[in-house]
């Protein structure tokens, strides 16, 4: 199974937390880790991270913390992902010309480069933005999952919409 780490996927979740509250101020990695309930440490080292691939600025100071670095619609989820984790790649040979032995001869190599583009432009295709507009504004998926949405999370309210009355069958 293909998948991002929990790093990565918190990653997302702080970058997020910067577009539900005012753009003008800055957070500390406290106010972060609070907000999005997740341990000081982990928060730290996302933080430091991102901050050192230039998709957040660091303030100094009595009022420092962490600010994004440009408007959200222009970070991608694929920026945040190779922040995190390196290089957005499917296959060893994606990532390194020569890395693999098998690269001259392999007959999949071309497919598995056309499956990475269409991944990585699927992800560069959308927005820090994007992220936090639901894609499916129905309830979330898995009943009763205890894991805070983004919105919750942010300290608002989040409801689903109630499901259609059913209709009788005429006999």
């Amino acid at each position: 199974m293909l998948r991002i780490t929990k790093q990565t996927d918190y990653g997302i979740i702080l970058m997020s937390l910067f577009i539900v509250r005012p753009p003008e101020k800055t957070y500390s990695a406290r106010d972060l880790a609070s907000q999005a309930r997740l341990p000081l440490p982990m928060v730290g080292k996302i933080l430091k991270a991102l901050t050192q691939k230039g998709l957040l600025v660091s303030h100094r100071g009595a009022k420092g913390g962490y600010s994004l670095s440009r408007h959200p619609s222009q970070i991608s989820i694929a920026e945040i992902i190779a922040a995190l984790e390196g290089p957005i790649a499917m296959t060893e040979c994606n990532i390194h010309v020569g890395g693999c032995s098998l690269e001259s001869f392999c007959l999949a190599r071309s497919n598995w480069q056309r499956i990475n583009r269409a991944v990585g432009d699927a992800l560069s295709g959308i927005s820090l933005e994007d992220m936090t507009r639901p894609a499916n504004p129905g309830p979330r998926s898995g009943a009763g999952d205890s894991t805070p949405g983004l919105l919750e999370v942010a300290g608002f309210e989040a409801t689903a919409a109630a499901p259609p009355p059913a209709q009788k069958e005429r006999p």
